[in-house]
């Protein structure tokens, strides 16, 4: 039995494991407050502000809205492409920084500053109030101090949690649907004709999000793409029309724009170029003044910077303009000079210095010693180089300047402060964010710590069999090693199949040496082809992410598709017919099993007539169902049976002692069942080559070392080929509303994890029925030899093991994150590799390893 000392080692090693974490976290994503209170002009020491040529605005947002999909010859922007080409629109594609999500987004639409990459998390908390941005300068808190109408917003409540209290009248729609296509855009529309008739209003927010729920489902190129872009361009017209007819409307502003784009995968979170290029267009009668029209559609471009590629923070600086209100005061845009033409020059000039001075006023509060007459004696130049010293000295030189000008070098000292806004925005959005270095070095210090615990609690076990524990041991040193480059983290998928790959092989031809050659060869072989399968069922990582895969050629062979979901439901139900309710008659005991399956089966076919229609055998129109709230009871049925079935498999477990693998086998069985409601349809066969490969594995005669290593390559290689990856954009939000008709955020957050960790979780369960086949055959075995030992023991290894494992990669990756935090991809690839270290040691390995696999193998010992 493990002496104490181990397990207390251990037990301190798991708990130092989320201390490390959170300290860690708060020293590497500060919460970066920002300046409280609204900005107003300055005194007129160099005249008064100009006067605005719009007094509304209709700011339509449309998720994920890809340059390409506005501007492209295949775009379904019909309208606005017409009103591009004939001067009455002017297009950008505006830069989107990482991460690229819906709540950062829209804080750098909003305040034109870099928002804290802890919004990444804070964007899946729906219920978070931390992030308002109630108390913040922003361009809508500046038009609602104008008082000159009201603001109304329809669409994404993420806009109601950043703005309490802001909007007079709204109707937000959740976000987290993304099977809903229709309905979600609907509750938008279904406001416009109403608003455009009234004129008690001077700002309307529209955030529609029916484009991006598909593109995470069918991708950039899925068949209902087109028909939702000429969907949304069919509301700029509307809109653009009633500003045409409609007197209360003809100084009206229209902004068409996307909080960020999409990979070719239809997801989005990264840095690649299709993610942070969304389309930006000004839309108004009135611009046809200042412009003649450029080409429209434009050519497809491969890096999706189409026309003039601005920055989103320059939307809150040219806003201000265009509507009259000072520049947020944390903004650091810089107004965007194709629209200067709707002014005189010496409004052009005010403009401008009112921009600059807002960057300066930034820039000072992040360099106190800015001013030029300081900086040359001040210590800060040693530390920041000549970056500050050149922009402090040319901001003192423009500002002497600008009494003495002449009107015809308005336009040249223009242009010169529009250069000098760009320097200033480019050194504060490249400046390293305020890591907090004590903090990064304790997390460390502690996460060092919790790997010293955890294997002098697996010492005895590493030491009693050192050379079979070389292999973990070796995958560990390797991909610590990994998390210092880039290009390895993000296709870290690799790591993990070649690995396995070797490893099974090893196994098979280790196993199987006594047997005839030909049945060797047979048993690896059919292992590694598995595998094989498995690896390419989905195309991952950063730069294949959007290639052909095995799932994807379901679409166009959808016979065959169902064959296989049909194979692993009927292989489910004979598994449990075999192993569970043996209480009862073998007949009612498969009638149990086959109400279970039902309940699954049924609401998966209706989740995906709504999910993913045209993977139907037969033409389906979701809007003609009316399954939206049927989903729900579905759900919860099939959830409520399968936790019955566990109940009675937990009760007459206890009645039928000596019999822990049938009891663990329905377990997993259950298990099973329940994964395949959380699994994407496409990937449920994906499941089946797991049950295969699991069989073959039981069959060999591994030791607990080896149970060790097999579960922990598996983990890693399931995970990723269900299209996981280090990529915020690969988190998979389709079924985290099963059973739920509200958001609840511990029920949310438990189905989103689930159903993003899918392989790692069937393969802890694996692990823990090998454990328990492996302690029967000890028991088996003569006591009196010494080759049996406690089951408590043999859990506690593998979980020692395990610790060990998620320890050091906690510590590589966070001494990588540290010593690279000045790197190019720092937020881009680092940063969100980190976020999922956090996932993999908090929820994986702490809760489901850890807990449940501790809870699940006390079970089968209490069996025996």
């Amino acid at each position: 039995m493990a002496s104490k000392a181990s397990i207390i080692l251990l037990t301190a090693a798991n708990i130092l494991i989320p201390v490390a974490i959170l300290i860690f976290a708060s020293g590497f994503f500060p919460y970066k407050p920002f300046l409280p209170g609204l900005a107003k002009y300055e005194t007129a020491e160099y005249g008064e502000p100009p006067v605005a040529p719009f007094d509304k605005v209709v700011f339509m947002v449309v998720d994920a809205l890809r340059s390409d999909f506005v501007f492209s010859e295949s775009s379904g922007f019909w309208f606005t492409q017409n009103l591009i080409s004939n001067g009455a629109a002017i297009p950008f594609t505006a830069h989107a920084t990482s991460p690229t999500i819906t709540m950062p987004r829209i804080k750098a639409i909003t305040t034109g500053s870099t928002p804290s990459f802890l919004d990444v998390i804070l964007n899946f908390a729906e219920s978070d109030t931390s992030s308002s941005l109630a108390t913040q300068d922003t361009w809508l808190a500046q038009m609602k101090a104008k008082k000159t109408g009201k603001l109304v917003m329809y669409g994404d409540d993420t806009w109601l949690k950043l703005f309490p209290g802001v909007f007079d009248r709204a109707d937000g729609t959740s976000s987290f649907f993304v099977s809903d296509f229709t309905e979600v855009d609907h509750n938008v529309t279904r406001h416009v004709p109403g608003e455009l008739k009234l004129d008690d209003w001077s700002t309307m927010v529209l955030h529609y999000l029916g484009l991006d729920h598909i593109g995470h489902k069918t991708g950039p190129r899925g068949p209902n793409m087109i028909p939702k872009q000429r969907e949304m361009d069919g509301i700029v017209k509307q809109i653009y029309q009633a500003m045409e007819t409609e007197d209360h409307l003809s100084a009206t502003l229209l902004v068409l724009c996307g909080d960020h784009g999409m990979n070719d995968a239809g997801n989005h979170g990264g840095s690649s170029p299709g993610e942070t290029s969304p389309a930006l267009v000004f839309m108004s009668p009135k611009l046809k003044s200042i412009t003649s029209g450029v080409q429209s559609p434009a050519q497809y471009k491969e890096d999706f910077q189409y026309y003039t590629t601005v920055d989103q923070s320059d939307i809150a600086p040219t806003l201000g303009a265009l509507l009259g209100f000072p520049i947020p005061r944390n903004s650091l845009g810089s107004f965007i000079v194709e629209f200067l033409p709707l002014w005189s020059s010496k409004d052009r000039l005010r403009i401008m210095i009112q921009n600059a001075q807002q960057i300066a006023s930034v820039v000072s509060a992040a360099f106190p010693a800015f001013r030029s007459s300081e900086i040359v004696q001040s210590p800060i130049v040693e530390e920041l180089g000549d970056d500050v010293e050149t922009l402090a000295y040319r901001w003192d030189s423009l500002k002497g300047r600008i009494l003495s000008l002449e009107i015809g070098d308005y336009d040249i000292y223009s242009a010169s402060m529009s250069e000098w806004t760009k320097k200033g925005q480019e050194l504060m959005t490249g400046t390293a964010s305020n890591y907090d270095i004590s903090k990064l070095t304790a997390g460390q210090s502690l996460s060092g710590i919790a790997l010293l615990f955890a294997l002098a609690a697996a010492w005895s076990t590493i030491s009693s069999s050192f050379r079979a524990s070389c292999p973990f041991l070796l995958i560990a040193i390797l991909y610590g090693v990994m998390m210092f480059a880039s290009s390895y983290v993000e296709e870290e998928q690799h790591f993990w199949y070649w690995t396995s790959t070797a490893w099974l092989g090893y196994l098979g031809i280790k196993n199987y040496r006594k047997s005839p050659l030909p049945i060797t060869i047979f048993v690896a072989a059919t292992m590694l082809l598995l595998l094989r399968i498995i690896r390419r069922w989905n195309q991952t990582g950063q730069k294949w992410a959007g290639e052909p895969d095995i799932s994807s050629l379901f679409f166009d062979h959808k016979l065959i598709f169902w064959c296989l979901v049909g194979a692993t439901y009927l292989w489910n139900l004979q598994s449990l017919a075999n192993c569970g309710f043996s209480l009862f008659p073998k007949m009612a005991g498969r009638a149990i099993g086959a109400a279970l399956s039902t309940a699954a089966v049924t609401f998966k076919l209706a989740f995906t007539i709504e999910d993913s229609p045209e993977l139907m055998l037969w033409v389906v129109s979701p809007t003609e169902t009316d399954s939206a709230v049927n989903l729900v009871t579905r759900a919860k049925i099939a959830f409520m049976a399968i936790g019955m079935a566990v109940a009675y498999t937990i009760v007459t477990g206890f009645a039928q002692p000596r019999q822990p693998e049938t009891t663990m086998r329905t377990m997993h069985n259950l298990l099973v069942l329940f994964l395949t409601v959380q699994c994407r349809t496409t990937n449920i066969p994906l499941l089946l080559l797991f049950e295969a490969l699991f069989y073959i594995i039981m069959d060999l005669n591994i030791s607990l070392i080896e149970i060790s290593t097999t579960s922990l390559l598996l983990q890693y290689a399931s995970f990723f080929a269900l299209s996981g990856s280090n990529a915020i954009s690969s988190i998979d939000l389709s079924s985290a509303y099963n059973g739920i008709s509200g958001y609840n955020v511990i029920a949310v957050g438990v189905l989103t994890f689930v159903s993003n960790w899918i392989g790692p979780i069937y393969w802890t369960s694996a692990a823990v029925t090998l454990l328990l086949r492996l302690k029967r055959q000890e028991q088996t075995e003569d006591d009196a030899q010494g080759r049996g030992e406690k089951a408590e023991d043999l859990y506690f290894k593998y979980l020692a093991l395990q610790t060990v494992f998620i320890t050091s990669s906690l510590v590589s990756t966070m001494v990588a994150c540290t010593q690279l935090r000045t790197h190019l991809f720092i937020w881009t690839v680092f940063s969100p590799k980190y976020l999922f270290s956090m996932a993999w040691s908090l929820g994986m390995h702490l809760g489901i390893s850890v807990v449940v696999g501790s809870v699940l193998f006390g079970l089968g010992h209490a069996y025996m």
